[in-house]
This record gives structure tokens, sequence and C-alpha cells, in this order.
């Protein structure tokens, strides 16, 4: 599903550190499946479950030999993904063989609150020059007025998400589910992203209400060799750089 527009067009400059969050699970589920698309497996997610929310980041073989999508995660069992670098076969320039995934669900374990998609301000945070750790774009993939997303609740099957036709049918389910999900290729959210390039790009997603970070994942995609492990990115540095984030009050709806 490919993202809209709307990635470049809220602009700010705040930026969430990651928080120090000791729930993080490797290699994991999200709930309910993955529902978007159709042949998507479950699994190799980097989750957090915090505060009935849970929050899921993976990366994916987006193309491979033959230029097919395959359910081949590459990951190193630790919250990072490894890849070649390079155009993707029968692709052209700026495609990679690899994409990211990332699930949002507000009530994961179903807890009697009515915590829908847009009960949280979410903040996914994209890294943007896998060489220097310091260059970001950040936006609100949920809280926009239209995208692409498949959306569903804790029943929803794999595949099985509905995605909307209009602004309107996005208001109205985001507004009664709980479930978000997509796959990105990455220069669809960062513009002057070439796929020849090695080094690691970082990801992270946040849910963020009135009381601060409630939930937050992380991820590392490393494309071809990287040979200067020093001058990975550090999350210290994350703090300090600009991005686009849009913040509002959003009250929980309790039954």
């Amino acid at each position: 599903m490919k993202v809209s527009s709307f990635v470049m067009t809220a602009v700010g400059m705040l930026l969430l550190a990651r928080p120090a969050l000791a729930s993080i699970t490797y290699d994991a589920n999200v709930t309910p499946d993955v529902i978007f698309g159709s042949g998507n497996a479950n699994g190799s997610f980097t989750v957090d479950q915090n505060n009935g929310i849970e929050l899921g980041l993976r990366a994916k073989l987006r193309h491979n030999a033959s230029g097919l999508p395959e359910n081949t995660f590459n990951s190193n069992g630790d919250g990072t993904y490894s890849f070649d670098a390079g155009v993707a076969p029968t692709q052209s320039f700026p495609t990679a063989v690899w994409s990211f995934e990332w699930s949002i669900n507000s009530d994961f374990d179903g807890n009697g609150l009515s915590l829908k998609n847009d009960t949280f301000f979410y903040e996914l945070s994209i890294d943007t020059d896998p060489r220097i750790g310091t260059s970001f774009i950040a936006f609100d993939p949920i809280n926009i007025g239209f995208a692409d997303h498949a959306i569903g609740n804790n029943s929803t099957g794999n595949g099985a998400g509905s995605v909307a036709a209009d602004a309107t049918e996005y208001a109205a389910l985001i507004a009664n589910n709980n479930v978000a999900q997509n796959s990105w290729k990455p220069h669809w959210v960062n513009p002057g992203f070439n796929p020849t390039v090695a080094g690691t790009y970082d990801f992270v997603l946040s849910a963020v209400d009135d009381s601060g970070t409630r939930a937050s994942t992380s991820i590392q995609v490393i494309v071809g060799a990287v040979p200067e492990p020093a001058a990975l990115f550090t999350w210290a540095g994350l703090a300090l750089c600009g991005c686009a984030c849009v913040w509002w009050r959003k009250k929980q709806q309790v039954d």
C-alpha cells in the first residue's frame, strides 16, 4: 500500500526521545494478525506492549531475484534487519529490495476501554540518511485526512483489513477500530532515498497522549556493509533533530 503525500505536509520542530522501555519483544507476532494485503505472514516484528497498546515494526524482502515479495524478514533477533544495498531486481531506481511494515493496536488486550485508533497521537520517525544518523522525518501516520491503511479490530483475520475509499470513510474507520497497519517501500516516505547507499536506517514508532509516551518500539535496517559501528545512530541524537509532528489533545473514551 503506497503512502500518500501527507508524510511531508506536517511540519514542526519536536521529536520525542526514545523512552527506556523494557517490554520490547523480538521476532514476535502482532495482534490480531497481519491484516493488510494477502499472503503476508505474521511474525518477525519488534513489538512493544504497554498500557494496553501494541506497536510493531519489521523489515521485509519486498523484491527477490525475480522481483517478487517474500515472507523473508532477515531478522537478526535483536531488532535489526539486514538487506543488500542496490536497486531491486526488475525494478527501477530508487526501489530497494526491502520494505518496512508497521502495526498499531490501541487496545490489543481488550481491556474494556474504548481505545480506538484516533485515541492517541502517534509518531513514526524515519532515518533519511543511513550514513550520518542525524537526518530524520517524523509524522503521525494515523491522525491525518486520508490514508490507505488496512484497518480492523482484534477479530480481523489475515489480509482482511478494511481500506477507506475517501476521507469520510477513513475518519469513520479510525474512530471505530483499534488496529491499523501498512507496508511501505522506503522511497515512498523518503524522497531522497538512494537504495545503493550502505548504512543503518533507524525507525521509531511511538504512541503518545497527555500523560506522555505510552508505548514505543524501534528497529534498525542495516543495508549493505556498514564498516564503522561508531558512526551508527545513537538515540541521544534523536532528541536533538528537527522533524514533522502535529500535537493535539486526544480524550480517551471509557465505556
